[in-house]
């Protein structure tokens, strides 16, 4: 589990192919590798990876032929940078919302708006997953707990905050580029019951 507050970014040094998966090689900063064992998990712009190898300040993950498709990992080239977080350690402070690591979709950039202290983004979303989606309601972007600002036909926006921007990738972004989304699990428990409990009733459409 995951929290949604990226610790830092790290860039992706080599990418391996094998049969129907990819080794990424990603140069972890030395703070954050502390007591990092292999099997531990570290989240990838919001993907949950296993540890399978350490090398110096080199570590090693398997990402499945699955999650490239799904995830944005996909698009990922040697060089690039990823938000990195490691696993929640119970009983500290979650400063986000809860994140299992487990990315539902991709939303695609359509345009920013930025000004000296602001940066709104509008993304797009296919319908099926924008029923999750709510006004001030969570959401996991790249792996960054954020808030859901405004819903518009096809998508939503967010509004981004300098740090936000600094510490994590977004800032780096441009229209175009697709984000890992992974809706926050109460939103869709709540959604899907309540679908549920209608089409019992037979009051859906």
């Amino acid at each position: 589990m995951f929290t949604g507050i990226v610790q830092t970014t790290a860039t992706i040094t080599a990418i391996t192919e094998r049969d129907k998966l990819r080794t990424f090689e990603v140069a972890i900063p030395a703070q954050y590798r502390d007591n990092l064992q292999v099997g531990a998990s570290v989240a990838h712009n919001g993907v949950c990876l296993t540890v399978t190898e350490l090398a110096d300040d080199r570590v090693f993950f398997d990402v499945m032929e699955e999650t490239l498709r799904v995830t944005n990992l996909g698009q990922m080239h040697a060089g690039d940078r990823v938000n990195i977080e490691r696993s929640l350690v119970f009983g500290k402070e979650v400063g986000g919302h809860v994140v299992s690591g487990h990315v539902h979709t991709q939303a695609r950039i359509a345009r920013i708006e930025r000004t000296e202290t602001n940066c709104t983004m509008h993304l797009t979303l296919d319908p099926e997953w924008m029923k999750y989606i709510l006004h001030k309601g969570f959401v996991a972007i790249d792996g960054c707990s954020l808030t859901v600002g405004d819903t518009e036909p096809g998508g939503f926006n967010i509004h981004l905050i300098p740090e936000t921007l600094s510490m994590t990738t977004l800032g780096e972004r441009r229209a175009g580029d697709s984000l890992n989304i992974e809706i926050d699990s109460q939103t869709q428990a709540i959604v899907d019951t309540v679908e549920r409990v209608l089409a019992q009733k037979g009051l859906t459409q």
